[in-house]
């Protein structure tokens, strides 16, 4: 279908919703950013950051996207303005940095030219992940603003390394928290406890690839895949211990045991929700506009592998209910996004790759 092409309803708790295709032809788009104009930021995982009107057009790859490690999982991945964007032009993007062989997690900051021919200026890698190089695989990369002006960036654990996120002299299966210039703030958990990365803020993560901040308490959720199973909605708290891979709800992909065997253990802080089986979880977002009123302050999820948009239901804090949204779309969601007019965005996963809105269908 052409930009603008609607797909057929669906139905929902909030009346039948509209699917349109707003743009297309994007190559496994993985994160998308609205600028103050309306227009879109997004991110292609081969390495390529594009800018969409909202009409569906979209410009030519931006000049000055560093080389990224696009192999598996790995290349282009998250992308957010600077909470000043409008005076400092600001853009804070992830990576599979290659290295090593391989590819780790990275963020630059960089200045954005939206003008003319759009480009990069100024680039500079804040933050690059320590420890081991993955082949492919649980790179992360999500990044969100806390609200008193840093960054929280997900690491996963490269799948082969996974033991290394019970440890904390590297930064895989790791949160961080670091200043906008790549320093690390003083109050860290971590912060000056010997053979540990001071930058540092949860640990005992698989592949953590939705992060939001809840905007009615503050509070940090997090979103991540399990193996076989156990795939995990967590409110992350500074120095907890999130599990992996000692205790889980899913399996292996071999259908052993993780770890203990066990959901629970001493010390390591529960998921608030899991999804068993997994449905590979992706890009989060609160929900806090008018165009459906009764979803605000909702948790949506995109789904990569059940090809569905998960609505969570909040009640002080907690998760009381679940809907399916979009069930037969059958397509990969790789983001979901607030748009400034209050519909949702999401990114398909495809070698053709689409930007939807959904709204109520009229």
């Amino acid at each position: 279908m052409a930009a603008g092409a609607a797909e057929p309803t669906f139905d929902s708790s909030a009346g039948p919703l509209k699917v349109d295709t707003v743009a297309r032809g994007l190559v496994h788009p993985w994160a998308l950013a609205f600028l103050p104009d309306g227009r879109m930021l997004v991110t292609e995982r081969p390495g390529r950051i594009r800018i969409v009107t909202r009409d569906g057009v979209l410009s030519p790859p931006l000049g000055g996207v560093p080389k990224v490690f696009a192999s598996g999982q790995g290349g282009l991945l998250d992308v957010i303005l600077d909470r000043d964007f409008g005076k400092n032009q600001t853009i804070y993007f992830s990576f599979a940095e290659p290295f090593d062989g391989g590819g780790r997690t990275a963020v630059a900051r960089a200045t954005l030219n939206a003008g003319g021919t759009p480009s990069l200026a100024d680039v500079k890698v804040i933050y690059r992940q320590h420890g081991p190089a993955s082949r492919g695989n649980h790179f992360g990369g999500r990044i969100v603003h806390s609200n008193t002006g840093y960054l929280f960036v997900s690491n996963g654990e490269h799948f082969t390394d996974r033991d290394m996120a019970q440890t904390l002299d590297n930064d895989l299966g790791k949160i961080v928290r670091i200043a906008p210039d790549g320093t690390v703030p003083t109050d860290n958990p971590f912060n000056g406890r010997p053979g540990a990365r001071p930058e540092i803020w949860s640990y005992g993560h698989r592949n953590p690839q939705g992060l939001a901040m809840n905007p009615a308490d503050g509070t940090l959720w997090e979103q991540e895949h399990g193996a076989m199973g156990g795939d995990e909605i967590n409110v992350i708290a500074p120095g907890k211990n999130y599990g992996w891979p000692v205790v889980s709800y899913g399996v292996n992909y071999d259908g052993s045991k993780v770890g203990t065997g066990n959901t629970q253990a001493p010390g390591i802080t529960d998921p608030l929700w899991h999804w068993t089986p997994s449905i590979a979880p992706s890009g989060m977002t609160f929900y806090t506009g008018d165009l459906f009123p009764g979803w605000k302050g909702n948790l949506f999820n995109g789904a990569l592998k059940f090809q569905l948009l998960s609505r969570l239901e909040i009640k002080d804090g907690r998760v009381v209910k679940e809907e399916r949204l979009l069930q037969g779309l059958s397509e990969r969601i790789r983001d979901v996004r607030q748009g400034p007019d209050g519909a949702l965005y999401l990114l398909t996963d495809n070698d053709a790759g689409r930007i939807l809105r959904v709204s109520p269908a009229k």
